[in-house]
């Protein structure tokens, strides 16, 4: 929309009304405000939603991959041959052999549960989400039949366990005697205490080497499952597809949505829910934008009919009135774009700060399974949002502008 000299003169005016406009230009600057707020908001929720997503996905498939290969009743018979089988799938990038079970662990008489989960010490020293934040030991302390382990940080905060200390697990699923079955407590050093990020691991997760999770459970040889990484996560169905044929009645593949399904359709969901709940800030923005426009035209009345009478078309009009509306809806958009970003990035700060001043905990790790506020701003989304703002904004000035195209000056100016 190109606009002549004059018509860039009036809308400047029109933007910056002058003595006895003041009330006209608060209305246009609450407009602008509520825009930049929308706008922000949006940019904010979504921005965290996507980061919640991102950060629970890293570190649940960092744990657990992209897929498990499951044997039924927790043990995975002939688990060399479909290791094999596994590893020979196109796609899959890496298998490895795991023990999980869920036990219980105590310490100076204090019991709680323990995810006990059993892995190659190679596997163990590389993991990346356990070497990403180490609170004390060393994962190169692990070594085969060493009797030592690494725990969540939250599992040694409950319990008070520090490295040194020995944590005692307990197995009820012990020996059989004549006198019926004994359960196992067995005695393991901490060796390294390490935080995932999500709260449900960290206060549960214990890893041993699969050696010591093999005596610990009496299982022999055998493993309970074959952890699966492919070339591409959202495809990983697709990829196990021949692998799952081929292990029927011996195992069943598990990918990490049907693990997580239910938290990561809440997530959709919400996410979904978000975006349209927050839009509607942004539309009543628009209509601020709406009503400040009604009001300047009717002010400018007079002056339409005699810009009109001096030869000033109907089109040159609509893209004044046009152009003052767009000009308030895009600065209120570009203002939100700096709002959102500004709190993305002091967003755990201004958490703490809240939280200071209300003395409530917004931010409970136990209900939201991260330890820390995420955040991942995803240019498409920006752009939709932007777009969006801007689109209502131009609607919004349509009425208006076309009104005071209409205006007929003979109507206007007959007793001037």
């Amino acid at each position: 929309m190109i606009l002549s000299r004059y018509e860039r003169m009036i809308a400047k005016r029109y933007l910056l009304p002058g003595k006895g406009e003041g009330f006209i230009f608060l209305v246009a600057g609450i407009s602008l405000v509520a825009v930049m707020l929308g706008v922000a908001a949006l940019i904010i929720v979504m921005s965290v939603m996507n980061g919640f997503r991102a950060e629970l996905f890293d570190k649940i498939v960092g744990l657990n991959g992209h897929a498990v290969v499951q044997g039924y009743g927790g043990r995975l018979p002939d688990w060399q041959s479909i290791l094999k089988e596994t590893r020979a799938t196109p796609g899959v990038t890496s298998a490895t052999p795991m023990i999980e079970q869920p036990l219980a662990g105590i310490f100076q008489g204090r019991f709680e549960p323990a995810l006990v989960r059993g892995m190659s010490v190679a596997d163990i020293r590389d993991n990346k989400t356990m070497k990403a934040k180490i609170i004390a030991g060393n994962l190169n302390s692990l070594t085969p039949g060493g009797g030592k382990i690494a725990i969540g940080s939250r599992l040694a905060e409950n319990m008070g366990l520090q490295v040194g200390d020995t944590l005692t697990v307990y197995n009820p699923a012990g020996r059989a005697t004549p006198f019926g079955t004994v359960p196992r407590e067995v005695g393991y050093q901490v060796a390294c205490i390490f935080e995932v990020g999500i709260y449900d691991y960290d206060k549960a997760l214990v890893v041993m080497p699969i050696q010591d999770a093999q005596t610990l459970l009496l299982m022999g040889d055998m493993v309970s499952m074959i952890e699966v990484e492919t070339v591409n996560a959202d495809k990983v169905g697709q990829i196990l597809e021949p692998l799952a044929a081929k292990v029927a009645g011996r195992a069943v593949i598990t990918d990490w949505r049907q693990m997580n399904s239910s938290l990561f359709e809440a997530l959709a969901v919400e996410r979904v829910a978000m975006f349209v709940v927050l839009s509607i800030i942004v539309l009543v923005a628009v209509f601020n934008i709406l009503s400040s426009l009604i009001m300047l035209v009717r002010a400018k009345t007079r002056d339409i009919a005699i810009l009109r009478t001096m030869g000033a078309s109907r089109s040159g009009l609509v893209k004044i009135f046009m152009t003052v509306g767009v000009t308030i809806g895009a600065l209120g958009t570009g203002a939100g774009i700096v709002l959102g970003f500004a709190f993305l990035a002091f967003r755990q700060s201004m958490v703490e700060a809240i939280q200071f001043v209300t003395g409530q905990n917004l931010w409970d790790p136990s209900v939201r399974f991260l330890s820390d506020l995420p955040a991942k701003a995803d240019p498409v989304e920006i752009t939709v949002i932007c777009v969006m703002a801007l689109l209502f904004s131009f609607l919004a000035t349509l009425y208006p502008a076309f009104k005071a195209a209409n205006t007929d000056p003979v109507q206007v100016l007959r007793y001037e």
